[in-house]
């Protein structure tokens, strides 16, 4: 990849002779309302470590009103947007990802899913009120959290791995470290001057949790890495959701699936609007191959505990690989 900056768009990424145009038909889609979904799952999350869900349990109301509710935030002046700032972590960000120098064509708000976050942060900005965004994104993230649950619990089924819930309790438990992310991807017309470049919106990176689910908007932009080294592009459906196997799950299956490697291009004329819903682990869980898995095998990974791995995930840049601190060095 060939990573390349214009002036006039003050120095963003730009990815050279990324046809984004062409959408890639093999995304794996998973009826969750079929009885051999947890073999599909499992399957999905070995080869591409992504897939698409059908037939979820999440009510459209939920997903329309908190699109709303987000448009309603993005579409104000960003000097009001920025009384929801900065984002430290959780709060109002702009351009700016991460404490370590990347960027990209992208606005967004990064929520904890506790129930004692605070939205006062919302209460200053006009048009705009915290107790009807806090509804919004309780209402929504509750919903996400449960399908995210089943789906896991299908995973562990289709694995034969017992209990069932040995990754969904993970995210039902009270300290489980869960974040919402509700990114805004606005047009960039400058860019059609470019005609075989696109610009960066949010650059490729895996997600350190077990499990992201996310939901957009019409707008096409998601792009995934295959095995093969190709980037292809995801096309969107805003009815459905898209699951990411993240790091702690590839660590927990020993490697057996891959966190999957994902990037985010921006559109010329029309703005993308994206809700992540990324599902941890409590900060002090012991994140290592489960032994059901392992078969004889030896482990790949050193044990480490959800903080250590997300303090560590903090120093990094966005495309760097995390887990390579963790892998325990073959003997040679």
């Amino acid at each position: 990849m060939v990573i390349l900056t214009k002036p006039g768009i003050d120095h963003f990424p730009i990815v050279k002779n990324c046809k984004s145009s062409s959408f890639f038909n093999g995304v794996p889609l998973i009826d969750l309302s079929k009885p051999d979904s947890k073999n599909l799952i499992v399957k999905a999350c070995e080869e591409f470590g992504f897939f698409k869900v059908i037939n979820h349990s999440v009510p459209m109301e939920f997903m329309t009103k908190l699109e709303s509710e987000a448009i309603k935030f993005f579409s104000s002046p960003l000097s009001e947007k920025q009384k929801a700032g900065p984002a430290d972590p959780f709060g109002y960000g702009n351009k700016k990802i991460g404490p370590n120098g990347d960027v990209g064509w992208v606005e967004y708000i990064l929520l904890s899913t506790n129930s004692e976050f605070n939205y006062q942060k919302f209460a200053s900005i006009l048009g705009v009120n915290p107790e009807t965004i806090r509804t919004a994104v309780n209402d929504y993230v509750s919903a996400v959290k449960k399908m995210a649950c089943e789906i896991l619990e299908m995973l562990a089924e289709g694995l034969n791995i017992h209990p069932r819930n040995v990754f969904s309790k993970l995210l039902m438990d009270e300290k489980s470290d869960s974040v919402f992310r509700l990114n805004h991807y606005p047009p960039c017309p400058e860019i059609q001057q470019f005609s075989d470049n696109n610009l960066i919106g949010f650059g490729e990176h895996t997600d350190p949790q077990i499990i992201s689910v996310l939901r957009s908007n019409n707008t096409c932009g998601l792009q995934i890495l295959l095995k093969n080294g190709h980037w292809i592009s995801v096309p969107p459906d805003p009815n459905s959701f898209f699951i990411n196997v993240g790091d702690s799950l590839q660590v927990m299956t020993n490697g057996r699936f891959k966190s999957v490697r994902h990037r985010v291009l921006a559109n010329s004329v029309k703005s993308r609007l994206s809700m992540i819903y990324f599902g941890g682990p409590p900060l002090s869980e012991k994140i290592a191959p489960l032994a059901s898995l392992m078969e004889g095998e030896e482990s790949l990974y050193k044990e480490f505990t959800w903080f250590e791995y997300k303090k560590s995930a903090y120093k990094t840049r966005l495309a760097d690989n995390r887990l390579v601190l963790f892998e325990k060095v073959a003997a040679s």
